[in-house]
């Protein structure tokens, strides 16, 4: 996708919260990407996968308005990473669920772990588990750190799905993902802890690099895109 290079529009759009019918209002996370990839403006551009995207809306939105200015670094990194690759829904909404696991309230927790563990199962149905694939890994460590750090909810989970006979054969589906994004993303940032914002920053990090790793996207040349997002 073809960033633009040159004309921009007389007032630059400063990330908020929401959708915005143009730049002169303001601008979300993936609104102000549609406009860098020569796109019309919207925050549903083509130039992202639609769970990535997702998971930057939730993660713009759950965002403080003093922090939200940072996530704009990253807005580049996702230009470009697209594809059919059924895998990417999966592990977008597995490294949500792992990294807000830790720091969720116990209800969120409960949700977190059945979603974790349906990803889990759907992952290794799609090959995602290839012995040369360091990604498969470094996933598989992050579930067990998670889990360890929620026994009560994994034990919760278990018993939960161990009642769903029919449990096995649930597909996973865009729906899905959204739904263990946005319970994820949610329960970050209402977390008590000290920096919210920063771990809903890591996460979105952590996520654009694990779809570069799948869609075998190169790294962009961020200065292509520096005169937009000063």
């Amino acid at each position: 996708m073809k960033p633009v290079q040159g004309s921009l529009p007389d007032i630059m759009p400063v990330l908020s919260r929401g959708k915005h019918r143009t730049p002169k209002s303001g601008g979300c996370f993936m609104e102000f990407a549609s406009y860098l990839a020569g796109e019309s403006w919207s925050d549903h551009p083509a130039c992202t996968h639609p769970v990535l995207a997702s998971l930057a809306r939730m993660v713009n939105d759950c965002s403080s308005d003093t922090a939200r200015s940072r996530l704009a670094l990253l807005i580049p990194s996702v230009i470009g990473l697209t594809g059919p690759d059924k895998r990417v829904e999966i592990v977008v909404a597995l490294r949500a669920g792992c990294e807000a696991l830790p720091v969720a309230s116990l209800e969120r927790q409960r949700a977190l772990t059945v979603g974790i563990l349906t990803c889990e199962r759907n992952a290794s149905v799609l090959n995602l588990q290839l012995s040369d694939l360091p990604l498969a890994e470094q996933l598989r460590a992050s579930i067990r750190v998670a889990l360890d750090q929620a026994p009560d909810a994994e034990r919760w989970a278990r018993d939960f799905i161990g009642s769903m006979h029919p449990w096995s054969h649930t597909k996973f589906t865009p729906r899905t993902a959204d739904t263990i994004i946005r319970v994820a993303v949610q329960g970050i940032g209402e977390a008590c802890i000290s920096d919210p914002d920063a771990r809903l920053y890591t996460l979105l990090d952590h996520a654009i690099n694990d779809c570069r790793v799948l869609l075998g996207t190169r790294t962009p040349d961020r200065s292509e895109y520096l005169p937009a997002l000063a």
